[in-house]
């Protein structure tokens, strides 16, 4: 969907020209002025956007960025199915802790990699980031802390964190957006100097000189607002989705410590999600009644 709303931006474009001007016109506005002033316009606008970019942000932040720009083909980190994995995985983890105590999960959270029970939920037991987040936890709740305000405190700073990491890569491509508009100017200015350096060239000339100096102002605006402003926005929404993943287990942790039973937490945690990727109860019900026992 993502992609093809970047294609409709093309189409509105171009299509919106051709149904002003004209097809001829606008073919001649195109091949005799937009595409020739084009390459130059894009390496002033978008070579200093990103001299810029570099200039503002490190190393791992730039390559997360560029790793963002997957967005298009994998607008979202997780789909439905794989909340439903996750809330399965807490279910049978509560339902072990429950029956034989915490100290049952030890096995588990120390080699989370060999764990029988992990295994079985491969989207979460690939998700190196969020077995090491469950693991920590349970590590400090088999010492002996259950206190579920303290373990709820503690995740609240480490997801605050997890956010903060998360949303670099789309705020520092949505500053490159609101610098870009600037650099079209820049490369404007640029082809008005052009021109008025060749003054006593006859009208036909001047036109199509102004008119690339102006494609600078166009580029500047256009690529601003119709693709690198709205991709920033689409690795947000995308960051917001990694982020939940983690509210949804804090969700569900805190609620077990504080005594509730293992179907009662999950659904803390079910209700932890937005209604378009929440699971109904019914529907959560039935899955968690046909997991199999859990082993420890």
């Amino acid at each position: 969907m993502k992609m093809l709303g970047f294609i409709m931006v093309f189409v509105a474009t171009f299509g919106g020209l051709v149904m002003t001007a004209g097809f001829e016109k606008a073919m001649h506005l195109l091949m005799g002025v937009i595409i020739p002033a084009a390459p130059g316009e894009i390496v002033i606008i978008m070579g200093c956007a990103f001299a810029a970019f570099m200039i503002s942000n490190s190393m791992d932040t730039i390559k997360a960025s560029l790793k963002g720009c997957n967005v298009l083909i994998k607008p979202v980190e997780y789909k439905k199915e794989d909340y439903i994995e996750l809330l399965s995985m807490m279910f049978t983890m509560f339902k072990l802790a429950r029956s034989k105590g915490f100290l049952a999960l030890e096995v588990h959270v120390e080699n989370p990699n060999d764990s029988d029970l992990f295994s079985q939920f491969p989207k979460f037991h690939g998700n190196h980031h969020a077995v090491e987040f469950v693991c920590d936890y349970f590590r400090i709740i088999s010492l002996g802390n259950e206190d579920p305000g303290q373990i709820g405190g503690l995740m609240d700073k480490e997801i605050t964190e997890i956010a903060n990491h998360a949303n670099h890569p789309p705020h520092a491509v949505h500053m490159m957006a609101e610098g870009i508009p600037a650099l079209g100017i820049v490369a404007a200015v640029l082809g008005v100097i052009k021109t008025m350096a060749s003054i006593a060239e006859p009208p036909e000339v001047l036109g199509k000189l102004i008119g690339g100096a102006l494609v600078g102002t166009f580029l500047g605006v256009w690529l601003s607002y119709g693709m690198v402003g709205p991709l920033s926005e689409a690795m947000q929404e995308k960051a917001d989705s990694k982020v939940m993943y983690y509210r949804v287990l804090r969700a569900g942790i805190v609620a077990f410590l504080s005594g509730a039973a293992p179907q009662v937490a999950v659904e803390f945690a079910r209700k932890a999600l937005p209604h378009g990727i929440a699971p109904s109860f019914a529907e959560l019900e039935e899955i968690l009644n046909e997991l199999p026992p859990p082993t420890g």
